[in-house]
């Protein structure tokens, strides 16, 4: 399942998810980045090991490896969204920081039900 999150948080740049989960998906997020900015066929299969779409792989150690060569940490913002209602879990916008303007919050047109 955190794979799998990690996996949609760099291929959309932003999901939104509960805080304890989002928490934890920040940790390996900013793990597969700091490991594309090193750059390097072992580190890119060492992140092969969490994501495994290779489209995917291709944008971390391409275009986001080029946005964050300068910064030094810090490649997600979590961002407090409420209390999800039914069971009131905590809701937070998980997102890559410096992200093109046009991307809006994920699930922005779906209706709430």
């Amino acid at each position: 399942m955190l794979a799998n999150m990690v996996t949609s948080l760099l291929e959309h740049e932003a999901i939104r998810t509960t805080a304890p989960k989002a928490k934890e998906a920040r940790k390996v997020a900013e793990r597969i980045i700091t490991l594309a900015k090193r750059g390097g066929l072992a580190n890119q299969r060492l992140a092969a090991r969490t994501i495994r779409n290779k489209d995917v792989l291709a944008k971390v150690f391409g275009d986001l490896k080029k946005r964050y060569e300068s910064r030094a940490g810090g490649y997600t913002r979590m961002i407090r969204l409420g209390h999800r209602q039914g069971d009131a879990a905590e809701m937070v916008l998980l997102e890559l920081v410096d992200r093109p303007a046009a991307a809006a919050e994920p699930n922005a047109d779906a209706p709430k039900a």
